[in-house]
């Protein structure tokens, strides 16, 4: 069965930008400390450059979690079991999920992610290798609840949300995420889900500031994004990227930092940086069990299963949606 039918959740002005992507570049630049959600990192153009950051040699995440997948598919397809409705929260190009679909045999697959093209090129090579499996991919923010094709109401549901993506959300965001795909994929359900582990500092720091320089076009490509999108003026040759280990939040912090004084505009409003002054664009948390169950718990999700690579850098955790109750 073939059925890539697309669906836009997104909510776009005339122009076909996104409402929530100008209001919190706007809103971000306003504050003491200039931020931008890493959400916005993710068009086309970072996406692709995502992929990228993927394969240099200081980026272990990836090839981590790979090797998880590689290793412990028995164990996925017991635990998960088949005929699911596998909906990935973030999709991206899919690289890791035909391991997880050859695993566990779903009844359907469903991709959702901000950057439609990319979504739908990436639904379609899936599809290709997947002939027989229904695919409907979802443009949509999965930072709030998702309405899923009627197709799928009735089956399990399994979320997938690899990559340690829940890392870049600060504690209150990413319980709310949590949440919502609570939310979404409805009683019953199973969240698999990667966390990245605390490691050494110098490790860590390497993993988002690469020797080839990738990351930091990944990070410079926001501001470009905003001059475009944003009829922006932010002069990029004035910014460099900078990646720090913050230990008291047990994160990386990215951010985009000013070699000079500067001012630019961003939709008619007058932004100005004083030399140093950053833009933080990203937060990486790590974790240990302790704080990744305790996470999970929060968010709705009983941890089931933990599995870790043969170098203990990374972590895949699968959860059983909790069952609604209150707290003594």
């Amino acid at each position: 069965m073939t059925k890539n039918n697309s669906m836009s959740l997104v909510d776009l002005d005339e122009g076909g930008v996104h409402h929530a992507f100008r209001s919190d570049v706007l809103e971000g630049l306003s504050q003491r400390q200039k931020a931008v959600p890493a959400r916005w990192l993710y068009d086309d153009a970072g996406s692709e450059l995502f992929e990228d950051i993927t394969k240099v040699p200081e980026y272990y995440p990836t090839r981590a979690e790979r090797s998880i997948l590689e290793e412990r598919g028995a164990e996925f397809r017991e635990l998960i079991g088949p005929d699911r409705a596998v909906v990935e929260f973030g999709s991206g190009s899919s690289l890791k999920t035909p391991l997880l679909l050859s695993a566990i045999d779903p009844a359907a697959y469903v991709p959702l992610d901000i950057a439609g093209d990319f979504l739908r090129a990436s639904a379609a090579e899936l599809q290709a290798k997947f002939p027989d499996l229904a695919v409907y991919p979802i443009e949509a923010d999965f930072m709030r609840r998702v309405e899923l094709p009627t197709a799928v109401a009735d089956m399990a549901k399994l979320g997938f949300f690899p990559g340690s993506t829940i890392g870049n959300m600060v504690a209150r965001t990413a319980v709310d995420l949590l949440r919502s795909m609570r939310e979404t994929l409805g009683d019953g359900s199973q969240l698999l889900i990667g966390m990245d582990l605390i490691k050494d500092p110098a490790v860590l720091e390497a993993a988002y500031d690469d020797a080839a320089g990738v990351t930091a076009e990944f990070n410079l490509n926001l501001a470009r994004r905003i001059n475009r999108e944003l009829d922006g003026t932010i002069p990029v040759e004035a910014l460099h990227h900078e990646a720090r280990w913050e230990d008291i939040f047990a994160r990386v912090e990215m951010h985009l930092v000013a070699d000079r004084d500067i001012e630019f505009e961003v939709c008619d409003q007058t932004f100005r940086m004083a030399k140093g002054e950053s833009i933080h664009t990203e937060n990486s948390h790590k974790f240990d069990e302790r704080s990744s169950t305790m996470l999970l718990l929060a968010g709705g999700w009983t941890p089931v299963k933990r599995w870790l690579d043969a170098e203990e850098r990374f972590s895949l955790i699968l959860a059983d949606a909790s069952e609604p109750r209150n707290a003594p």
